[in-house]
């Protein structure tokens, strides 16, 4: 039984297991973004996290712990130094996992895992209002354009004059 045993095994001894999740969560924070298989996404947000957590601390003692699970002591020093400023108003939610189909070879499902940025969040002044009733929500940019219910656009008379007399 696994009771209380947190993480997964990825089918691997623990030294390579280890070596792999140093291996991309350095390059994750070497490329903001990169593809790998759901399983190994998984075993990584929470290792990631924790890395964003150490380097909005900022100390010293952080930097230390951030640089002994780090294969690049220039990503350690990027995260502290460009990124750590990103990264200081949100509380979570930092890592982005999307999924992008199976691969070819053992139709293993891949993804796509980003790293989230502050400016990346959501765009001010794009708010949304109510359709027609019972319809989703329309960006105040589509609504502009006067669709009807079924998603056509309506033509004023005045627009429909301008168009035939060319």
């Amino acid at each position: 039984m696994r009771h209380r045993k947190a993480g997964k095994k990825l089918g691997r001894d623990s030294a390579h297991r280890r070596a792999i999740l140093r291996n991309l969560i350095t390059s994750l924070f070497q490329h903001e973004e990169i593809s790998t298989t759901h399983a190994k996404a998984k075993a990584l947000r929470p290792i990631a996290e924790k890395m964003i957590t150490l380097a909005k601390k900022g100390d010293l003692h952080a930097r230390r712990q951030a640089l002994s699970y780090f294969m690049d002591k220039s990503v350690a020093h990027k995260l502290f130094d460009q990124m750590k400023d990103r990264l200081l108003d949100s509380q979570g939610g930092y890592i982005r996992i999307l999924k992008t189909g199976h691969r070819s070879g053992d139709n293993a499902p891949l993804v796509i895992i980003q790293l989230l940025l502050a400016h990346e969040g959501k765009k001010p002044g794009k708010t949304t209002r109510k359709g027609v009733k019972g319809e989703k929500k329309i960006p105040e940019k589509v609504s502009d354009k006067k669709l009807t219910s079924k998603g056509k656009m309506r033509v004023s008379e005045d627009e429909k004059e301008r168009v035939e007399k060319p």
